[in-house]
């Protein structure tokens, strides 16, 4: 596509997704490139993705950041999973809990023999045997790479932060590291003739920005890679209705700090709230089909747990990724590139890899096809494993108080799913593919909790005698009960810090 050597990248817009890729790009590759950021205060962050996954501990880290200096400054909060309270049935609740649940056998996982207790009716919950459920219950929290004395996984766990915070604490890192910052808001595109590839951007004050490859981070907007170039967006509303939400912070009621997110289903979709350590972050996100804008507003202030700080801010979305989010020499990044509501806060997530994919495929000596087909190959694939495991949420409930939700029950959904779903249904068993962000385990807590009980059970669980498995359920809730009990308070950690 292009024999020019890749010097100058421009990332065109801040906010998470900006300084993230600033930062990690110039991590790894600021001795070999420029990098300038371009930020324009016309373009507003969305700036409520305030709830993470695992993975961007060790991220955060890969980019020299100190995690005592990043919780400080962005007010972190620990998350060790996320409850979903009335999505199976109105009254149901249950976590995804990060790390592992119970212990596993070769080829034979803890579940199966759980599920096999159920069916001689032993009543005990399946979380009882996730070290992250139980500390995240008791509000319990500390950095354990295993339960002691014994070889079981100890805790995993990702934050809750200050979204707007987080970008500022980037953006003097990125800078530190060697980043260029220009401020100004772009009038015009300009284009090669013959190539189609962004030559420069030209600015409100005449001033022209010119670069080699260019990153789109300006959200929803999508200046570069859409009204640009046209690069085309598959819509995946179909399947996931909802194409609104209103955000408002609050007050804390308690001085306990949950060390969890809340996703609580409502009748035409779901609210978030998200303990940080000095406010509660609140959404609420729904199908404009099934509620107005006026019945959301007085649906998430008539249940917030504290006094709301501000007026609620309105974002509507549509749901679904860039057909090619590397086109011609800009590659999108952040909610430019789709966007999947943040029921399993993947939003960072997905900046993450997207960035480390681009460092892999990274076209020093020039642009070449295969290195662009192979990204958009590979971010395919990632956002639709995500969007499968979104749309299980939604598929498996069994409400029947609404319209929205016997739509979701009844809709058909991508063929990737329901393969997932029958082979667990028939068999127990589950298999995940293509190195795909969430484990098996995930996929167990969203069956389990919301109601699907497989037929079968893996044959290979009778290897272990009725009593050697309760003498194992009993070990697994005493090692845990004991982790528990001698863990600080998650107020406590956060205090010491």
């Amino acid at each position: 596509m292009s024999a020019q050597q890749i010097k100058n990248v421009v990332i065109v817009g801040g906010g998470t997704a900006g300084w993230l890729s600033a930062s990690f790009l110039a991590k790894v590759m600021g001795k070999l490139i420029n990098i300038t950021v371009l930020e324009s205060a016309d373009i507003s962050t969305v700036g409520v993705g305030e709830a993470t996954i695992p993975p961007l501990q060790p991220f955060n880290s890969a980019m020299g950041i100190d995690e005592q200096a990043f919780i400080r400054a962005t007010k972190a909060t620990i998350k060790l999973g996320i409850q979903f309270e009335g999505w199976g049935t109105e009254t149901s609740s249950y976590m995804h809990a990060f790390g592992a649940i119970g212990k596993d056998f070769p080829f034979c996982e803890f579940h199966n023999h759980w599920l096999y207790a159920q069916q001689q009716g032993i009543g005990d919950d399946f979380w009882d045997y996730s070290l992250n459920y139980q500390a995240a219950k008791h509000h319990k929290f500390s950095k354990l790479n295993a339960i002691p004395g014994t070889k079981l996984p100890g805790i995993s766990y990702a934050y809750h932060f200050d979204a707007g915070l987080y970008a500022k604490f980037l953006a003097a890192h990125a800078k530190q590291l060697g980043a260029c910052h220009i401020q100004g808001t772009v009038e015009r595109v300009i284009k090669d003739e013959s190539s189609g590839n962004i030559r420069a951007l030209e600015l409100k004050d005449g001033q022209q920005v010119t670069g080699d490859l260019f990153i789109d981070c300006t959200g929803m907007h999508a200046l570069l890679i859409d009204k640009a170039l046209n690069s085309g967006f598959e819509d995946w509303s179909h399947w996931l209705p909802c194409d609104s939400a209103l955000a408002v912070p609050c007050e804390h009621a308690s001085t306990h700090i949950a060390p969890y997110t809340r996703s609580i289903a409502h009748e035409a979709g779901w609210q978030w709230q998200i303990p940080l350590q000095h406010r509660v972050g609140n959404g609420l996100v729904y199908a404009s089909k099934h509620m107005s804008d006026e019945q959301a507003k007085d649906k998430l202030l008539s249940n917030l747990p504290g006094k709301a700080l501000a007026e609620p801010k309105l974002i509507r979305f549509r749901t679904g990724r860039r057909l090619t989010p590397w086109h011609k020499n800009v590659v999108a990044i952040g909610l430019s590139s789709g966007f999947l509501e943040p029921l399993e806060s993947t939003s960072i997530h997905l900046i993450q890899t997207a960035i480390v994919r681009l460092v892999k495929l990274f076209p020093h000596n020039g642009i070449e096809q295969s290195q662009v087909a192979l990204y958009n190959q590979q971010s395919k694939t990632e956002f639709e494993r995500i969007r499968d495991f979104i749309i299980l949420h939604y598929k498996l409930n069994e409400r029947r108080d609404s319209d929205f939700w016997r739509q979701c029950e009844s809709m058909n959904i991508p063929e990737s799913l329901l393969q997932k779903i029958t082979l667990f249904k028939e068999t127990g068993k589950l298999l995940r593919e293509d190195d795909e962000l969430f484990a098996e385990v995930a996929w167990q807590q969203v069956f389990i909790g919301q109601g699907l009980k497989p037929k079968q059970l893996h044959p290979l669980l009778h290897a272990l005698s009725d009593q050697q498995r309760m003498e194992l359920f009993s070990s697994l809730k005493t090692l845990i009960e004991q982790t528990v009990t001698a863990m600080p308070t998650h107020t406590q950690f956060l205090t010491d810090l």
